[in-house]
């Protein structure tokens, strides 16, 4: 089944079931008012919501037209949010671009860190930022949300807490992560609200392209209407989702509705770094990713961050080309202080 969060004059807005086709959708505040709500007894509402799914599908009962630009990202805010960096690929080549060696231990331990989950951009909000020297980027990316995970949890236990799937827009300001992360305490300022799909999923809506605890989909980004990316998430994929879960569970349990994501999907072309889609390639899931191998292969980067104008879409499709959690499109915008989130 497909959930999302239609906004209200709330912070959490409503929990609502989509059609597959996400061209109807149905009330779900019979069963839990939020989405957070319903995580928080998965066991007692999944199969509720799961009736009215097929209710909707079969066209029975009261439906309304699904418009993506109503809604929240699925969880407008979350308890937690960890971000991994399953795609290793993606990690060597920014350490090789500025000659730093790569730890061996990054193939075997996977980075994370926790970002702000207090309030998420909705999938067609604005990315706002008060510079374009701040180095404004997307990062295109798959998401899971689970439900509680235990301290210490094997990766088989971590994967079968998966609830639901999601993509993501992690914007990242890369001007001000070298200082950051040189203070040797993380990223803050560098890492701002981050965006989610229209749409979450069960597993059972990708069919066998969810295997492994990993979507074997490419997320499409484009930017300014042009196809910028379609690296496939399941290849090149390091760590899988259970893996990744359990890393976030080694020394804490975590909460109903925590959201683990798996980092900037990237993949390699045989032994070297991935080619732009315009060079018969499958391009890249950020900005920084193309720079990095500009900087390798010829000196410098030439390719420009996000500029103030500039729209961004994520989206995926199933095999047979139809969306599968809708679009994120957002267009970068300049901060003037006047703007709410």
């Amino acid at each position: 089944m497909k959930l999302a969060t239609l906004k209200d004059s709330t912070r959490d807005g409503q929990l609502i079931v989509v059609s597959r086709d996400m061209t109807r959708f149905t009330h779900a505040g019979e069963v839990a008012r939020t989405l957070q709500a319903a995580l928080d007894d998965w066991g007692e509402a999944a199969p509720k919501l799961a009736r009215l799914a097929e209710r909707l599908e079969a066209g029975s009962g009261q439906s309304e037209r699904f418009d993506q630009r109503r809604v929240h990202s699925p969880l407008p805010r979350a308890y937690q949010w960890a971000d991994g960096s399953a795609y290793v690929n993606h990690v060597e080549l920014v350490r090789r671009a500025r000659n730093a060696e790569m730890p061996s231990a990054f193939w075997t331990d996977p980075l994370m860190y926790q970002g702000g989950s207090d309030c998420f951009l909705a999938p067609r909000d604005p990315i706002l930022a008060g510079d374009e020297k701040y180095g404004i980027d997307m990062e295109g990316e798959v998401a899971v949300i689970v439900d509680d995970v235990p301290m210490g949890a094997t990766a088989e236990q971590a994967g079968n807490a998966i609830r639901l799937v999601m993509l993501v827009n992690d914007v990242s300001l890369r001007g001000l992560i070298p200082d950051e992360l040189a203070k040797g305490f993380g990223f803050f300022q560098s890492k701002p609200s981050s965006a989610f799909s229209p749409v979450a999923a069960t597993t059972d809506e990708l069919g066998e392209a969810w295997r492994d605890g990993k979507i074997h989909l490419p997320p499409l980004v484009s930017l300014n209407g042009i196809p910028f990316g379609r690296a496939n998430a399941g290849v090149d994929m390091t760590f899988n989702f259970g893996q990744l879960i359990a890393h976030a569970a080694k020394t804490r349990a975590l909460t109903a509705g925590s959201i683990i994501g798996s980092g900037t999907v990237s993949n390699k072309r045989g032994s070297g770094p991935g080619k732009p889609i315009t060079e018969g390639g499958d391009g890249y899931s950020c900005i920084a990713e193309i720079r990095m191998i500009e900087t390798i292969e010829r000196g410098g980067p030439r390719t420009p961050y996000l500029h103030f104008g500039d729209t961004v879409r994520i989206e995926m499709n199933d095999e047979h080309g139809a969306s599968i959690f809708g679009a994120i499109e957002q267009t970068v915008q300049r901060y003037s202080g006047d703007e709410r989130q």
